[in-house]
């Protein structure tokens, strides 16, 4: 275990946001490995893989719930000092992302077809989405183990183990991808189902370590089959600080299926294009996604330990270092985003989509790094409804229109990415408004002297 609530704040952030953000960069080499073999196969392929990996938003919304809810009330208990309380909270995330992981096998066997039939422009890219959802699927539900116990981990301060586990895997993924996909040395190429099955078994590689390092080494929060028992009183609390998470991922996945719902008329190219452009924009994302990520441990402890200025100043610090980086992946999207599409593929059409897409979606990066923060700060603070009201609001404001849009003369794909930054920009209006008033509440004025404001209990007893 690591104290977050003494030492200098920016400090803390660095030391915690470094390993996150190596951690995520690994983890989307996942994605963007199986992208690079797979755009041999062709436009359909990568249209296909691209909207089938679509559903990984799904997924990450329950994760991200799961996620959510851990790191959230470890870190509340570390700061406390209980470390009985944070055992218990470890202990019953690991029996939901058992429940969780089975659900996705049996739900995502049964949709997959169903889903592409929706979002696919082509019976050849409905077909590529579906065999690879089928390979892909047990990688999901392995990452509700992963997405359990990396979140215990940050909620004590961890971060280094997810980060040495995910190097592993995507080694090892990195090493199976053109095996299985393009049958190099074995001369039995797998294509799009070999993508799904080089991340499965990458992902089940990671798995077995994060899980031997909680056994042998791990001494803080440990299995205890004993507290394994369902506690649905725990339960209700995670649930009440993981769904509004959770829903945020899964309002992002109803706005991505929108777009390819709006586009598919354009051609697989155009699905391609987004496809590339948007897995692009993900992993340049990963800085201020890590900075993020960092948050809620550090400000969830001094919150617990009702340290409520040290609260304020990760926000101030984390916002700071937030817009200076998106502000810096906003030049460069203006500046190379042909370069960084053609990293992918050689067909113009293609590259002029995803191009397109990231110079105009780039505009909102400053918004973006807003939105991180706050959702960040709402999850410290143990209260994540309002980041979901501000998402439902760029929902509202971006998939309507759009269909609207759509069905106009003289619709074009650009028409779509500018809208969806004035979206955003509403999105992060939003959410900072919210947030102040929720820092208000919870850390009030006297916050700044480290008292608890009226109304928050020091401890929380555990049922």
């Amino acid at each position: 275990m690591r104290d977050l609530t003494h030492g200098p704040v920016f400090r803390h952030l660095v030391s915690l946001s470094v390993p996150i953000a190596v951690g995520m960069l690994l983890q989307t080499l996942y994605f963007l490995i199986d992208l690079y073999f797979v755009s041999a196969l062709g436009d359909a392929a990568i249209a296909g893989v691209s909207a089938a990996g679509n559903v990984v938003f799904l997924v990450f919304a329950l994760t991200q719930a799961l996620s959510v809810a851990t790191t959230t009330l470890v870190s509340h208990a570390v700061g406390r000092k209980d470390r009985a309380e944070a055992n218990h909270i470890f202990n019953q995330s690991v029996v939901i992302a058992a429940l969780l992981a089975v659900a996705t096998l049996a739900g995502g066997n049964w949709l997959a077809g169903r889903y592409m039939a929706l979002l696919g422009a082509d019976p050849a890219t409905r077909a590529a989405g579906v065999t690879y959802l089928r390979w892909f699927l047990p990688s999901l539900a392995l990452q509700f183990a992963v997405a359990s116990m990396g979140a215990a981990l940050r909620g004590t301060g961890i971060v280094k183990p997810g980060m040495v586990v995910q190097m592993i895997g995507v080694l090892l993924n990195a090493a199976l991808a053109p095996v299985l996909i393009a049958g190099w040395g074995t001369g039995h190429p797998l294509g799009v189902a070999g993508a799904g099955l080089a991340s499965s078994l990458a992902a089940a590689a990671g798995v077995l370590l994060l899980t031997a390092y909680f056994v042998r080494l791990e001494k803080y929060v440990q299995f205890h089959p004993r507290e394994w028992r369902p506690r649905l009183a725990t339960w209700a609390r995670m649930l009440n600080l993981g769904t509004p998470a959770g829903g945020e991922f899964a309002l992002m996945a109803v706005i991505i299926g929108a777009i390819y719902w709006i586009i598919r008329d354009f051609g697989a190219a155009a699905q391609a294009g987004l496809g590339i452009g948007s897995r692009v924009m993900q992993s340049i994302f990963l800085p201020a996604m890590a900075i993020a990520f960092a948050v809620p441990a550090l400000a969830g402890q001094n919150f617990g330990a009702r340290h409520f200025a040290r609260v304020r100043e990760t926000f101030r610090v984390a916002m700071a270092a937030n817009v200076l980086v998106m502000a810096s992946l906003t030049l460069l999207c203006q500046w190379k985003a042909e370069a960084m599409v053609r990293a992918f593929t050689r067909d113009p059409a293609v590259i002029a989509v995803g191009a397109g897409y990231l110079h105009v979606i780039s505009w909102n990066f400053v918004a973006v790094a807003l939105v991180f923060t706050c959702s960040a700060l709402f999850q410290s603070l143990g209260n994540t409804w309002p980041s979901l009201l501000s998402k439902s609001v760029r929902l509202l404001t971006f998939v309507l229109p759009a269909i609207w849009l759509s069905h106009r003369a003289g619709f074009d794909l650009e028409d779509v990415w500018l809208l969806s930054v004035a979206s955003v920009l509403l999105e992060a209006v939003t959410s900072y408004s919210l947030l102040r008033i929720e820092m208000r509440a919870r850390l009030g004025v006297a916050g700044a002297h480290g008292n608890p404001p009226d109304g928050i209990p020091a401890t929380k007893a555990r049922s």
